[in-house]
């Protein structure tokens, strides 16, 4: 098997950059790792990150860049930086997987797509629960018409972020506060069982627990021919993280994931059709929520498989994305 020699452009406080970075240097099966470089003053500013990079060799993002053996990158920089980065490596013509969702201007997200287009090299975005097998496996079933009409989803992603620290008001960096950092998850779901919407309703707010003024609670509901779909994710919810749960009601039976994950790597499930209302139970075994992830992207860059994420399914996410979080009508 051929590896992908690959470099990491970027870390972040709160998102997956040392954890996309811990996964691939895990796979040395998959990667062969050139090293890593960290812009915009990130050694300074994240210095509890940095354990995970000793060892490998430190690059300038122009050395990246500029070496045709390195054949892919991972962006993982603060969000504010993600596509500034990503166009820079798209413009080199490397393949790309990029923390979610993308940057907080549409026009700078829609001229990567078009530069990928042009390069006709990989975009792989960092939405994990794609890799998910309970995920993957209630997706069949919507696709194969198991459940019948789909009804409604439910999708929630809550945690319990401290509540007097910095890290809820740096929700404020983005628009929609959760529904940006953490509802991008969600209405992905939400976008591949029902497609596009008839309409958004955004209705994020500061919870002001602790005197946050960020939205830490986001929601939004999306209406669909047949009923209404919400996404909600709540920064200062207790005991959020064990609730974090998809419903997918079908006019032949519903599906529940609830956890989504839990004990890092596991999901349940519950299923209820006509002829078993009371529903069957099961729970997942373990799994890595990133490992997956990283091979499928290892896969697409090798040319073994096709990303079944076109680049115009992205860029209709990430407005969809931007929609939920009022930013854009």
């Amino acid at each position: 098997m051929k590896k992908i020699k690959i470099a990491q452009i970027g870390t972040s406080l709160y998102s997956h950059g040392q954890l996309i970075w811990e996964t691939i240097t895990a796979q040395p099966d998959l990667f062969e790792i050139a090293g890593y470089a960290l812009p915009e003053n990130e050694a300074e500013k994240f210095p509890r990150k940095m354990p995970a990079f000793e060892g490998f060799r430190q690059l300038m993002v122009e050395e990246i860049l500029t070496d045709p053996t390195i054949e892919a990158v991972t962006i993982e920089t603060e969000e504010i930086y993600l596509t500034k980065y990503a166009l820079m490596a798209a413009k080199a013509g490397k393949h790309i997987h990029m923390e979610k969702p993308g940057g907080l201007n549409s026009a700078d997200f829609e001229a990567l797509i078009a530069a990928m287009k042009k390069s006709g090299k990989v975009l792989h975005l960092g939405y994990m629960y794609r890799y998910n097998p309970y995920v993957q496996e209630l997706l069949a079933k919507v696709r194969s018409g198991e459940l019948g009409e789909i009804i409604n989803v439910e999708a929630q992603m809550n945690m319990m972020f401290p509540l007097t620290d910095e890290a809820r008001q740096w929700l404020k960096t983005f628009p929609g506060g959760m529904t940006f950092f953490l509802g991008c998850h969600l209405i992905d779901l939400i976008l591949q069982i029902q497609g596009t919407p008839q309409e958004i309703l955004p209705l994020n707010c500061a919870t002001h627990i602790g005197g946050t003024t960020s939205e830490d609670f986001g929601m939004a509901a999306f209406k669909y021919p047949n009923g209404v779909s919400f996404a909600k994710t709540n920064a200062a919810e207790v005991g959020g993280y064990n609730r974090r749960q998809l419903v997918v009601c079908g006019s032949k039976g519903t599906v529940e994931l609830k956890p989504l994950e839990i004990n890092e790597g596991r999901s349940c499930v519950s299923t209820a059709r006509a002829e078993y209302p009371s529903g069957a139970h099961s729970q997942s075994a373990p799994f890595n929520r990133y490992g997956g992830m990283m091979a499928a992207f290892a896969a697409y860059a090798r040319g073994e498989k096709e990303n079944p994420y076109t680049l115009d399914y992205e860029l209709t996410l990430y407005q969809t994305i931007l929609k939920a979080c009022g930013a854009i009508k």
